[in-house]
């Protein structure tokens, strides 16, 4: 073995790994990492200068929603291809988005539909979400148990919206099923009570523009479904994952949960942490038009805190892409309520350095969070036993960072199928400059080296 070639050599690159930052070679062989280690170069049959660059891992983003029919039937802007391929040049290598199950429809079925789109789009690896929406027909008994023992270990379930939003019973149901076959249950937590209220009353009072969106998602709905759906982890023993958590109170009751040992963890997303609900108040609001809704600078100094101790564990980006014309954000027109836009921003690209430029280059926390909150923390929470880390044997999903390279964002510069972006304006200084998934370049220096269909299906392997 002492004398045996790698695929492939990174050398010269500041790497970081689950062990600590070094100065490391890092080997390839067979599409995973080999060796970790001085003077490997000599070994290797091609070698990746990184010079003065930084070696990370992939990022792994576990909110994504790809080629989806909304519960309002409306489908989203991106395919897999669009979608994968602007993750691939943000730096992230494994996306998990969702196979959304509406009324009637049995989940197998439905996940079986959204694989055959992934096989022929996806350019990086994926797995997918579950969203229940009906429990009913045989899904609880036989389709959820078959799903989960093939590896589609995740349910989503929704607290809120028509069509998609589960009563208490059936969550509890739900969640029964998890504990006893194993597996994690995710969930976007809002009180539809308190919206439907709020909504009416903003309607009946005329108050109908985008920016009113925010006052229809009051932050006790969030405060009230994520106390509840932790006491309903508690009560049955479920594991369980809070999404896009936006509150300072939101991330209170998980910590508090946590602390009495709930099996519970939880998200953010960087337009909480990047964003006020001012940007409600400006130019085109509806493109920023989201649920739950950007909130306070209080909020959002409370998410960092819970970010840098424990209780928030992920960041993600929620990607949700509609277009800003008749075929996405205005498919009702352009003139009418706040209530019937659609939901939702691009954000896959955007995400890793975001959240680089805030971490590394602006010192709020360095390389090793920066790569536990985008990458480990993901994979190890949805089972990815093989990704979001460089260690030997992981699978050689590696991203090399150019720290001092910025970028002024654009109104149109990323390369999904939205056509905007939110972040336009805004300088990050940290960009990934070579992309390789499964020892494979994906992107370097700005061009694309890979064709739809690349990626791969990816179990989650369930670690108690």
């Amino acid at each position: 073995m002492a004398n045996s070639r790698y695929d492939t050599v990174i050398t010269g690159g500041t790497v970081v790994t689950p062990e600590g930052i070094r100065q490391a070679d890092v080997a390839i062989d067979g599409g995973r990492i080999a060796a970790i280690g001085d003077d490997l170069a000599a070994r290797g049959t091609d070698l990746i200068d990184a010079g003065d660059r930084i070696v990370l891992p992939g990022g792994v983003d576990t909110h994504c929603h790809i080629e989806q029919v909304s519960g309002a039937g409306l489908l989203n802007a991106d395919t897999f291809e669009t979608a994968t391929r602007s993750a691939a040049f943000g730096g992230t290598t494994t996306v998990v988005s969702f196979a959304a199950q509406h009324p009637g429809q049995r989940v197998g079925q439905v996940v079986a539909d959204y694989a055959v789109l992934a096989e022929k789009g996806a350019i990086t690896d994926y797995a997918f979400h579950m969203i229940v929406a009906d429990t009913g027909n045989g899904n609880l008994a036989e389709d959820i148990p078959a799903l989960i023992a093939q590896g589609h270990r995740s349910i989503k379930v929704f607290t809120t919206y028509d069509k998609v939003r589960l009563d208490d019973k059936s969550i509890l149901d739900i969640l029964d099923v998890a504990r006893r076959d194993g597996a994690l249950v995710c969930f976007h937590a809002e009180n539809d009570g308190l919206i439907r209220n709020a909504t009416e009353k903003l309607l009946a009072a005329g108050k109908t523009a985008p920016k009113y969106h925010a006052q229809s998602h009051p932050r006790e709905a969030e405060i009230e479904a994520i106390d509840r759906m932790c006491r309903f982890a508690e009560y049955t023993g479920a594991r369980i994952m809070i999404f896009h958590v936006s509150t300072r109170e939101g991330a209170e009751i998980v910590r508090r949960a946590r602390a009495r040992g709930v099996p519970v963890e939880a998200e953010t997303c960087p337009h909480y942490l990047f964003m006020t609900v001012d940007v409600l108040d400006g130019e085109n609001p509806a493109r920023f038009m989201c649920s739950p809704p950007q909130r306070t600078t209080d909020d959002q100094e409370a998410l960092w805190a819970a970010l840098a101790d424990g209780t928030l564990q992920l960041v993600t980006s929620d990607h949700a892409p509609y277009r800003m014309d008749d075929t996405g954000k205005f498919v009702h027109g352009r003139d009418v309520a706040f209530n019937r836009i659609a939901n939702g921003m691009p954000g896959l690209e955007t995400r890793l350095p975001l959240m680089f430029d805030a971490m590394v280059s602006r010192g709020r926390a360095g390389l090793e969070a920066f790569a536990e909150v985008t990458a480990a923390a993901p994979a190890r929470a949805f089972g990815l036993d093989r990704k979001g880390r460089i260690d030997v044997g992981c699978d050689a999903d590696i991203v090399i960072w150019d720290p001092k390279r910025t970028q002024t964002y654009g109104a149109d510069d990323l390369h999904d199928n939205v056509g905007y972006n939110p972040f336009e304006g805004t300088t990050v200084t940290g960009l990934p400059v070579h992309v390789l998934s499964r020892g494979e370049t994906l992107v370097r220096d700005g061009a694309l080296e890979v064709t739809a269909g690349r990626g791969t299906w990816q179990p989650m392997v369930w670690r108690d």
